[in-house]
């Protein structure tokens, strides 16, 4: 009897999560068999984000001696989408819409933003698709979905034919009440496909299929806009993958936090226009349920913008509407809020005021902050932590990057100067001030909202992050402050860990006295059919629901979550208890009015990487070990002793006492005096004032 073949033991695999940042590109590695973790920080580039990505491929694999074609996922976090709508280098689009909404663009919702005044100053951005190239269609459907004027597909195909004249790269069909009939928009895309091969053709019964003519419109243009760039990126990062990593699967994060495939994304780039914010968030409530904090404020400092967005029962709040700048488009993504304050932020001192300001300009990955030692001459945020001694210039940013603190210092001089303070003076000028405005924008996610910052705590990360994050708490009373492992990297570990997500919605108008409980569940019972549908073949998908209501004759839409539990119950009645609940918590109040349905959507999720926590040896309570050296450091006006730390060899337990600088590969924390930090067996560090008590 031969002998049996020998066991093949099966190769471990690895999982990436890349987050590409305006300074910095993050990369985290995680080994499926058992969770740990492995990281890495390269220097973004602009010109090429994808140079970045293979740059922190090499070096993360050579420097651990992981075989790359071992990696199976790569889970991105991409700001493509977001900068092409930004810098308005998007393609060139073509629109057709119903006749007698050629304006529909321009006209919008006639929404001024600002201030009673803001008409008289405000300067109106000019729409993404030009008259020149909007198209008129001689077709009408009703309402009710009832064909009033056939599609004129003879003329169609001429008015086709001098889009095509006109250089256009994408095609966007939006016809009046195509939410409730598609068929035209369908029909007009087969022509398109017929006239122009080739191009890209979004229709807005697919992309948004809900009611609005003008959200449905600038959803769908966007859509076009940015999708051949979007197609371009993936295609050519997948294509540089596959050189080194065959059989590697490219996965693109979702605004709303959920994961699409290459191909997914490529054709819906819409939902991937805040990609890059929602993996930290995603990644920050990963951590909050190893350390037991289900409510908190996430604070995600990098080196171009800070995002903030609040955490409630570890679900992070999401809304219908992306904006970008003053682009706001139907597609859901967390409710995250950014501002231009970031380590690269600069400093200056305008002559008309001679008052000191901070970003929202910033220096960038290129040259960098002026002690990065890349050419940058300007005073930065980061140049002002050096010159303070909270940034020790001996410690490598990334594991490499050096700096140079007379290069800091030389900087802070063009501000010192003209204010008439000290180097240092001026440097705690632009701490306060960017603090300041980072304040600002966690008091727009929670006490705006109507939420307390003082029952959330603080969950900081990103490059800069750590290092303000004790002087936020303070601001916002939240604590504790959470420092999580690899704070730096923690966009890419939401990257990593997150899900496939796929949604469908519709419209479905009723007021609640009007429908029941089995009308909504047969409504939504394809619309769930069809986001489990749009998940990867094999995928077991969870769904859940959601529907938008309204008083009637408003126009204010909230949506209000429901699960698959619910729809066994009385749903008219939780929906309207919840969204009273709701409407009083934002304004105070809410009304006897009849309320009704607007939209119903379902959302299907499936995979994910669920990574058991990798707990830390117990310590004695004394952080002795992890010390480094002492550091002077100012803060208040005053010089003060701090002590440093290797992160690295903390132990669960130990409390370390402010002020106290604590180090490690991808960023630095700050305690304050008055502060003190203590270490949970999960690795995360919880800062607390002196005078609150506080359990590890």
């Amino acid at each position: 009897m031969a002998d049996p073949a020998p066991i093949q033991a099966v190769p471990t695999s690895y999982i990436l999560g890349v987050d590409i940042g305006g300074t910095f590109t993050d990369l985290l590695l995680v080994r499926e068999a058992d969770g740990a973790i492995f990281t890495a920080k390269v220097p973004s580039t602009p010109a090429d984000p994808s140079v970045a990505v293979l740059t922190g491929i090499d070096r993360i694999t050579e420097h651990h001696g992981i075989p790359r074609e071992r990696i199976r996922t790569v889970m991105h976090g991409t700001t493509v989408a977001t900068n092409a709508v930004l810098t308005r280098s998007g393609v060139r689009v073509g629109l057709l819409t119903t006749k007698g909404f050629r304006d529909v663009l321009h006209i919008g919702r006639s929404f001024v933003p600002g201030n009673l005044g803001a008409w008289v100053t405000w300067q109106r951005p000019s729409p993404l698709v030009p008259l020149s190239s909007v198209v008129e269609v001689n077709e009408r459907i009703l309402a009710d979905g009832t064909v009033d004027r056939p599609l004129d597909e003879a003329a169609l195909r001429l008015d086709i034919h001098r889009l095509g004249d006109e250089r256009i790269e994408a095609l966007t069909i939006s016809f009046l009440n195509a939410y409730v009939d598609g068929r035209h928009e369908r029909l007009a895309r087969e022509i398109a496909h017929e006239e122009l091969p080739g191009i890209q053709v979004s229709i807005s019964s697919e992309v948004a299929p809900e009611m609005y003519e003008y959200e449905r419109t600038v959803t769908t243009v966007v859509n076009s806009y940015v999708g051949p760039i979007v197609k371009s990126y993936v295609d050519n990062l997948q294509s540089l993958l596959s050189r080194q990593i065959p059989s590697v699967n490219l996965r693109i994060l979702r605004s709303d936090g959920g994961l699409a495939s290459g191909e997914a994304a490529a054709a819906a780039p819409v939902n991937h226009l805040m990609s890059g914010p929602a993996g930290g968030v995603t990644g920050a409530i990963w951590v909050a349920k190893q350390t037991g904090f289900p409510d908190f404020l996430t604070f995600d400092m990098g080196g171009t913008s800070t995002d903030v967005a609040l955490v409630q029962g570890y679900e992070a709040r999401t809304r219908r509407e992306t904006a970008v700048h003053e682009v706001i488009v139907r597609a859901p993504s967390l409710d995250v809020k950014s501002v231009g304050a970031g380590g690269g932020s600069i400093a200056f001192v305008p002559a008309l005021t001679e008052a000191l300001r901070v970003g929202p300009r910033s220096a960038g990955a290129v040259p960098g902050p002026a002690a990065y030692c890349k050419g940058g001459t300007e005073p930065t945020v980061t140049d002002a932590n050096i010159v303070l001694g909270y940034l020790p210039a001996d410690v490598r940013l990334g594991g490499e990057l050096e700096v140079d603190v007379a290069l800091a210092e030389q900087a802070l001089e063009k501000i010192a100067g003209p204010l008439g303070l000290t180097v240092r003076e001026a440097a705690e000028g632009v701490i306060d001030i960017v603090n300041e405005n980072m304040f600002g924008a966690l008091r727009l996610v929670s006490v705006e909202q109507g939420y307390d910052p003082r029952d959330f705590a603080l969950m900081a990360f990103g490059g800069a992050g750590p290092l303000h994050a004790n002087a936020l708490g303070a601001l916002l009373q939240s604590w504790p402050v959470v420092i999580p492992p690899g704070p730096g990297v923690l966009c890419a570990y939401g990257d990593a860990t997150t899900r496939l997500r796929n949604e469908s919605s519709r419209s479905f108008v009723r007021r609640f006295g009007d429908t029941t409980a089995a009308e909504i569940r047969a409504v939504l019972a394809p619309l769930a059919a069809d986001a489990a549908a749009g998940l990867e073949e094999g995928a077991a998908a969870t769904v859940s629901y959601q529907a938008d209501v309204r008083y009637c004759g408003q126009g204010l839409v909230m949506p209000i979550d429901l699960s698959t539990a619910d729809l066994q119950g009385d749903i008219p009645a939780l929906l309207r208890e919840r969204f009273d609940r709701t409407h009083e918590q934002l304004f105070v109040f809410a009304l006897d009015s009849e309320a009704e349905l607007v939209n119903v959507r379902a959302t299907a999720e499936a995979g994910g990487l669920d990574l058991a926590s990798r707990p830390l040896p117990a310590g004695d309570g004394s952080p002795a070990a992890a010390e480094l050296d002492r550091r002077r450091i100012f803060h208040h006006g005053t010089e003060h002793e701090a002590t440093l730390y290797d992160r690295a060899r903390l132990r669960a337990g130990d409390r370390v006492e402010g002020p106290a600088i604590i180090t490690e590969m991808d960023t630095t924390s700050l305690i304050l005096p008055g502060h003190h930090g203590l270490v949970e067996r999960h690795g995360s560090i919880l800062i607390y004032p002196n005078d609150m008590p506080a359990e590890a």
